[in-house]
């Protein structure tokens, strides 16, 4: 069955609104509603922020059952087997949706959520077992939202979109919210000490025990994690609010799921695929910031010379190449060791295209390019299986990814690092 949603528009100033504001409006009117921000306003595409709110339609992974609702009330559910084709699933989950309008050159439908790491065991072989201090979140959610909030910052305008399905739009009690002069804000305290399941000197075996294996060629490089929980009371939001400040990134996400919100400053994409070409940006090399421009700009030196941080690019650059040679051709390194200024570190990037097979589609490249080969290793198969061994929990959603995939195609994700989950 294809559910066509009727879409209904209209375009406000936004010249005294913010997308913390318009969120901190929304939020309890429609809870579990996302946030999508950049502070990188270089490319066109990053001068919108986008809120969505109210859910109409979902796909979510969890304890190897796919759930999917839909907007007139279905609900189907299929427990995954060694048989189960999980991205199939997913692509025609996506695909039974449709809007009229189509006409905007930013983001005004999709699916929007996220993917965890322990997600690649439905679209690898990899065995991913369930480990103790498991979050106990899905490891896929994505969902179909009645309403888009898009503000552009370069022109100081918004529209705001209501995607309906045999109902009423709500266009004007959006914007009426808008103009609320005064919205709930609420506290928040950190309570009892940081925790972590692995002590600093276990983790320095852990990276030992990788080196050994790097020294022995199973890889050439590989890339631990360790988890660092705290206990809190109040609004997290805050927590987000201070992150966008202290770390401005290319992707600032807040989702609200209700009973577990995941929200972070990346700086990397996971993927981006517009208009059948795919790109993956690998970021690797870095060096402390100084904050002193003279100070930085000598280190971003050494930084382009450096034969370790270097020889790290370069293998993940080859990572990409041939990610996207799986279902692409034309691939190309069109950026390659392009020194980057973020706001406390310097950065190594590299941009790598490829045009997608006409008859592959995007989810099959999502799948096939995925966990960041920057947060697993080379080679990536070998990599997550040893990371698999010696990590004491399931990374569950770091090194994931999160973000939109619209109806037609196009997809753009960050790499879910410097990031947290609540609960």
């Amino acid at each position: 069955m294809k559910y066509t949603l009727k879409t209904h528009s209209k375009k406000i100033l936004a010249d005294t609104i913010t997308p913390v504001s318009v969120y901190l409006r929304l939020r309890d009117r429609f809870p579990n509603s996302l946030l999508l921000e950049s502070s990188d306003y270089r490319a066109n595409d990053n001068t919108f922020s986008y809120i969505c709110c109210k859910p109409i339609a979902s796909i979510t992974v969890k304890d190897e059952i796919i759930t999917e609702s839909f907007p007139d009330g279905k609900t189907t559910t299929t427990s995954i087997d060694s048989t189960t084709d999980v991205v199939g699933i997913i692509e025609a989950f996506a695909k039974k949706f449709e809007t009229e309008n189509n006409d905007k050159k930013f983001i005004q439908n999709g699916l929007f959520g996220y993917m965890s790491y322990d997600a690649v065991r439905y679209f690898e072989d990899i065995e991913i077992t369930k480990k103790e201090g498991a979050l106990d979140v899905p490891d896929l959610y994505y969902a179909v939202y009645q309403n888009i909030i898009a503000i552009n910052h370069f022109n100081n305008e918004a529209y705001i979109f209501s995607h309906t399905y045999n109902e009423e739009n709500n266009l004007s009690e959006i914007a009426q919210l808008l103009t609320v002069k005064s919205f709930a804000e609420y506290h928040f305290k950190l309570e009892g000490a940081q925790q972590s399941q692995m002590s600093d000197e276990a983790f320095m075996d852990l990276v030992k025990t990788c080196k050994k294996h790097c020294q022995r060629g199973d890889v050439f490089q590989i890339v631990p994690s360790k988890r660092f929980s705290q206990n809190f009371s109040g609004d997290e939001f805050n927590v987000y609010r201070s992150l966008r400040s202290v770390n401005p990134s290319p992707y600032l996400f807040f989702f609200d799921y209700g009973n577990f919100k995941i929200f972070g400053s990346s700086p990397e994409a996971q993927l981006i695929v517009k208009d059948g070409k795919a790109e993956i940006h690998p970021i690797a090399g870095t060096f402390k910031r100084t904050g002193n421009d003279e100070k930085d700009a000598v280190l971003a030196k050494k930084l382009s010379e450096d034969e370790k941080e270097n020889s790290e690019h370069v293998m993940l650059v080859d990572l990409a190449r041939n990610d996207l040679s799986r279902n692409g051709s034309n691939v190309k390194v069109e950026t390659y060791r392009e020194v980057q200024y973020f706001s406390h570190v310097i950065h190594l990037v590299s941009k790598v295209t490829g045009t997608k097979h006409p008859d592959t589609s995007t989810m099959r490249v999502v799948a096939d390019t995925f966990p960041a080969g920057t947060l697993s290793g080379a080679p990536k198969h070998n990599a997550m299986k040893l990371l698999e061994k010696y990590e004491p929990i399931n990374r569950d959603f770091y090194g994931g990814a999160i973000g939109f995939m619209d109806f037609n195609g196009n997809f753009n994700h960050a790499i879910i690092i410097r990031s947290f989950l609540s609960k």
